[in-house]
This record gives structure tokens, C-alpha cells and sequence, in this order.
């Protein structure tokens, strides 16, 4: 996977502005830091086995109703507009409204003295494909 979630080709030069200094096939394959591999796997263990436990408990039948409700609710998202999507009820069903990282209060765009209002139309033309560029250009 590449660096920022943007798909790269293999015989596609190495754009540092876009992927950074050290994007190459070692940064792909490893993370930034020996600790993150570390944090990812027991997050995996930990889901693994709470799947396994919620399956010997209350059947197969609710991990693939929990699954199906995490594929709904993770698509669903608000028009663009003044209000920014929240994805409430993916959180609630994940477990992760009791997470409060710092990127939930700094570097905020509401905030900026450039930050100009999204336009909710062009916003839905681009959703739609009717019209190109950014969704919401807050920046002037």
C-alpha cells in the first residue's frame, strides 16, 4: 500500500512531494517505526479475539451482522456542505467515540483565517461527476 493511500504504479517515477522522501518499496513493506508494527498487530490479535468470543457466544450469524452494519455505516456520509460528515454510528459500532485523539482538536480548518465556506453545490457536482477539482476548496 502506498504511502497516504494513494495507489502508485511500479514502473511510475517517484514523486517525493506527493509520497514523501523515503516512499519507496522499503517504506511499502515496513512501517514508519518499529513500535507501529508492534501497536497494529496487537490491535488485530485483540479484534481477532473478541470476534471469536462474540462467534462461541452468540453464533456466526452476529460477526457477519456486526460486518454487514460496518460496511453501511461506513459509506454513509453527509452531502458536502456546512456541516462536516461525523460517521456517528460507524463509531458507536466500532467502539471508537471513546477515543480522543489529538487530531480531534488541532489543526482544525474551522479555525484557519483562510478557510473560506464550502460551496454544497459544486461539492455534490464533484460527488456526482458532473464537475472536477476538489470537493471542498477551503484554502484560498
Amino acid at each position: 500500500m502506498a504511502s497516504g493511500g494513494m495507489k502508485r504504479e511500479i514502473s511510475e517515477t517517484h514523486d517525493a512531494l506527493r509520497f514523501g522522501i523515503n516512499a519507496g518499496v522499503k517504506a511499502d513493506l515496513a512501517p514508519p517505526h518499529p513500535l507501529q508494527s508492534t501497536i497494529q498487530s496487537e490491535a488485530k490479535f485483540w479484534a481477532d479475539k473478541k470476534k471469536f468470543g462474540t462467534e462461541a457466544i452468540y453464533g456466526s450469524a452476529f460477526n457477519i451482522r456486526k460486518d454487514l452494519d460496518a460496511q453501511i455505516l461506513s459509506r454513509f456520509q453527509r452531502p458536502p456542505g456546512a456541516l462536516p460528515s461525523s460517521m456517528l454510528g460507524y463509531e458507536a459500532l466500532t467502539g471508537s467515540l471513546d477515543d480522543f485523539g489529538f487530531e480531534d482538536y488541532l489543526n482544525m480548518p474551522q479555525d484557519s483565517d483562510s478557510f473560506r465556506q464550502p460551496d454544497m453545490h459544486h461539492g455534490m457536482e464533484v460527488r456526482l461527476g458532473l464537475s472536477k477539482g476538489p470537493i471542498c476548496p477551503s484554502f484560498i
